[in-house]
């Protein structure tokens, strides 16, 4: 052994090495269990977490330049090495070691036969399921709408439950009119069993049949039919919320049943009227030049809900995105009069208010209040509120925060939060995209490449594909990269910029100025988009023309903040030539410039 090696032995410096890192991670399990339990904020663990790290070269240090004596601590220089004791203070240190050793093995112990109470079956949750769309099996003209309504009235009597893990609407609506085995669905969503069945209508008269299963093997673990008048048939979801939280060993206190039904509409005509507007939601969603008719449309029936039903909270932020939505276009849209958008406006507002006064979960309450914030202009509560979301430690509700937070220094604590959303809602693509774009900004474009095929393949979704382009663009492998380009079906537009993209990654001037001014003069060309694809182009000029021209709308501010998210290059244009988006970001102590997490050679600020 070399002699510096028999020195650290002999002042029992790896002894005290071994001993801190024993201790301090046994600290950290302790403090993890103890903080997530009474929903301390991320920044007390943080700081544990950075005092031990500091800590260790202390602890080394000291233990080298200083020695245990009978008179008390003393330099190690001053010593006498016969009078020394440092074989004793080695026992004890031992002694110091073993038994943190032993209390490490039993916290682990008590960690997973004790406090773990959620087994798992087949790699699922035991207390988890998920509640299939009821089959209609008559067909009058709104017979289906009644039966999803019903499905997810049961679901929201389910999500009331915090033992439970519930799997979101979007994910278990997806296998609608879909015949597939039981045990298939499971595993794809994630949970250890499925509830399923069937509404008939005979003229007034309800049969509706409902049944738990269990994946594993199949069996039935409750059923029942219920037959019952049209006017009271929402009646039915509360009991069999109750039958099913009980069979799944679900203790339900006087609290939770008063939770449990005042869930949902309890009026089939609202709820009818509801399930017509998310469908034309939904369909708004990757429609194009269509979305404000489809989503004016879908505001319409959420309209009729509301009459019956004024504190729908989903409504309330459902309807509120057409005008979200025609605030962003008047960024750059001469066709929206400065009195419409003052209307759009208000009416956003108004629907959020609503939205958050009548929240079933402070997890919704939170995500409302977040988009109202960002969509007001109100930016310097957000990241206290990101804070509070992410201490929650509970499924949250996607709406406008990954485009702040993921890009302005949070993408690790979004990862997070994706990766919540991903358990909760398996098959809705937000999760996967947020999941994959965090990665992406915290430099690991390998990971973002996996996680956005992973999500690709399981929603089928558009987006997944765009996100993937940009995971490969940051990984350098552009050979991938442009066979997502030749593969995919799109618009001219978006495909016109994704070459750019590439060719600008690329470091390929000439090709890009072309491929810039081409973009420019495609049909029906993405305006909004032109400062983006001049900054990655590395024309700062036309990237702050185009910005200053954004900025100085009433709203542009609504657009001004996608861009360094869609842009992943840093600053897309000088922040000094928007002084109105330059206000918000100062006044929220927002990081400019953001990261950029894809290498654009071409960029030079």
């Amino acid at each position: 052994m070399s002699p510096l090696f028999n020195e650290l032995k002999r002042r029992n410096v790896i002894r005290v090495a071994i001993a801190y890192l024993a201790v301090a991670w046994l600290i950290l399990q302790a403090a993890d269990i103890v903080l997530d339990n009474i929903a301390a904020p991320v920044w007390l663990m943080q700081a544990l977490m950075f005092f031990m790290v500091v800590g260790f070269p202390i602890a080394i240090i000291f233990a080298w330049a200083f020695e245990m004596t009978p008179e008390g601590i003393k330099k190690e220089a001053e010593v006498d090495r016969s009078a020394s004791i440092v074989q004793d203070t080695g026992k004890k240190l031992n002694r110091v070691i073993i038994g943190v050793l032993a209390a490490a093995v039993v916290f682990l112990m008590v960690d997973k036969f004790v406090l773990d109470d959620q087994p798992t079956v087949n790699g699922a949750t035991e207390k988890s399921v998920a509640v299939l769309p009821f089959v209609a099996m008559s067909r009058g003209p709104d017979d289906e709408y009644f039966a999803d309504g019903l499905t997810e009235e049961i679901l929201n009597s389910l999500t009331r439950l915090p033992e439970l893990l519930v799997t979101a609407r979007t994910s278990a609506f997806h296998f609608k009119g879909q015949d597939l085995p039981i045990p298939e669905i499971a595993a794809t969503l994630g949970v250890a069993h499925i509830v399923e069945g069937s509404v008939r209508r005979e003229g007034q008269r309800l049969r509706i049949t409902a049944q738990l299963i269990r994946a594993a093997d199949g069996f039935h673990l409750w059923s029942e039919n219920y037959d019952r008048d049209n006017e009271n048939s929402f009646d039915v979801q509360t009991d069999i919320a109750e039958k099913i939280a009980i069979v799944l060993g679900v203790v339900l206190d006087d609290e939770q049943l008063e939770k449990m039904h005042a869930a949902g509409l309890r009026d089939p005509a609202a709820f009818v009227a509801f399930q017509k507007g998310v469908e034309a939601y939904s369909r708004a969603h990757g429609a194009g030049d269509m979305q404000i008719e489809l989503l004016t449309a879908a505001n319409g029936w959420f309209e009729d809900a509301l009459k019956i039903a004024p504190n729908l909270s989903a409504a309330h932020r459902l309807h509120s995105d057409l005008y979200a939505h025609l605030l962003v276009d008047a960024a750059f849209d001469d066709d929206i009069p400065a009195a419409e958008q003052d209307r759009a406006m208000q009416q956003l507002m108004a629907d959020l208010d609503n939205g958050i006064r009548s929240a079933t979960s402070p997890s919704r309450r939170l995500s409302i209040t977040y988009d109202k914030a960002l969509l007001a202009g109100q930016w310097q509560s957000l990241t206290a509120i990101v804070d509070e979301i992410v201490s929650l430690a509970k499924c949250n509700e996607p709406g406008w925060m990954d485009i702040t937070a993921i890009p302005f220094g949070r993408a690790r604590d979004y990862l997070a939060i994706s990766e919540r959303e991903i358990k909760c809602d398996p098959l809705s693509y937000g999760g996967w995209r947020s999941a994959a774009d965090s990665y992406l900004w915290l430099g690991d474009p390998v990971t973002a490449i996996q996680v956005a095929t992973e999500g690709s393949e399981k929603t089928s979704h558009a987006v997944m594909e765009n996100v993937l382009f940009y995971a490969t663009l940051g990984a350098g492998r552009f050979d991938e990269a442009e066979s997502l380009i030749v593969l995919g079906e799109r618009a001219d537009s978006e495909t016109a910029f994704m070459r750019l993209a590439l060719a600008a990654a690329r470091g390929d001037a000439e090709k890009t100025e072309l491929l810039l001014a081409k973009y420019a003069n495609v049909d029906n060309p993405d305006y909004e988009y032109l400062p983006l694809a001049a900054a990655i182009a590395g024309n700062r000029e036309l990237a702050n023309q185009g910005a200053a021209e954004i900025d100085s709308r009433p709203y542009g501010y609504l657009w001004l903040m996608h861009i360094p998210n869609e842009c992943r290059c840093g600053a897309p244009f000088d922040l000094e030539v928007t002084p109105n988006f330059k206000q918000l970001v100062e006044d929220a102590s927002l990081p400019w410039p953001p990261a950029s997490p894809i290498e654009w050679p071409l960029k030079t600020w």
